[in-house]
């Protein structure tokens, strides 16, 4: 028998945030392309997502940091046939830290993840999509995009740039019949913390969100066609105030709320 279920894409895919897209991605009848760096976890997490919902799950290893690795993965998918109708552009990273006391690579690392190469692969599948007049691209941000957030100074720059990148597609593709969503999840229970070496102080906490949610949230906002969304009430009331106050005093407030654990 054929397989009619359309294909959806996930980098990131082995992060918390990641794997709660497969799931919900596969809970409406897509089958699944993961890419991530752990090919072991990959594995893992493929055989779940067939066990649970069925459907095929194809397995690349990828590290998107690597100037060529979105359009090999892009070249890959192509030679085995697999059109990607959905884009979950999750991977990313952050790491809690003062700008001149880390090290040059690894800011200069985290822009070649979080921008570049979900730029590029914004422009191999928007591509595509376009010319077959039809196709669904989430790019994740965070409510860090909407202010200057000292001790991750690079990193919430990185998302300003998604969120701002993401509103422009959103406005162009639209009448290619392309969807382009920007989510912008506030704090969520992944390990990006433990990545990022950081311990979520009382505030952060009070508004952690389940990766479940923030992904359910995120694709129904995708598939109704919205331009952005912000998971959470409490974290829309947070990115709401944004527009109320000057950028030096979102940068203070922002230093408290991302602070450390005592």
């Amino acid at each position: 028998m054929a397989d009619d279920r359309r294909w959806a894409l996930i980098t990131g895919a082995t992060g918390g945030l990641g794997q709660a897209f497969g799931m919900a991605l596969a809970k409406r009848g897509y089958n699944l392309v993961l890419t991530a760096r752990n090919g072991g976890a990959l594995e893992a997490l493929a055989a779940e997502l067939r066990s649970r919902h069925g459907g095929q799950v194809v397995v690349q290893v990828a590290d998107l940091a690597e100037p060529d690795a979105c359009l090999q993965l892009k070249q890959a998918l192509d030679a085995r046939g697999l059109v990607i109708e959905t884009l979950v552009a999750n991977a990313g990273y952050g790491v809690q830290g003062r700008f001149v006391s880390r090290q040059r690579d690894a800011e200069l690392g985290m822009v070649d993840v979080n921008v570049r190469a979900l730029t590029d692969l914004a422009y191999l599948f928007a591509k595509d999509m376009a010319e077959r007049g039809g196709g669904h691209i989430l790019l994740v941000a965070s409510t860090a995009a909407y202010q200057p957030v000292p001790g991750y100074a690079v990193y919430a720059a990185s998302k300003a740039y998604v969120l701002a990148f993401g509103h422009a597609l959103h406005r162009e593709l639209t009448r290619r019949k392309v969807v382009v969503t920007v989510t912008c999840p506030g704090p969520t229970e992944t390990p990006f913390w433990e990545r990022a070496g950081h311990r979520l102080n009382r505030m952060a906490s009070a508004v952690l969100m389940t990766p479940e949610a923030v992904a359910e949230t995120s694709l129904d906002a995708l598939y109704a066609g919205r331009a952005s969304v912000v998971p959470g009430l409490a974290n829309r009331l947070i990115t709401l105030s944004t527009h109320l106050f000057p950028r030096r005093l979102l940068a203070l407030g922002a230093s408290y709320f991302m602070s450390n654990a005592k």
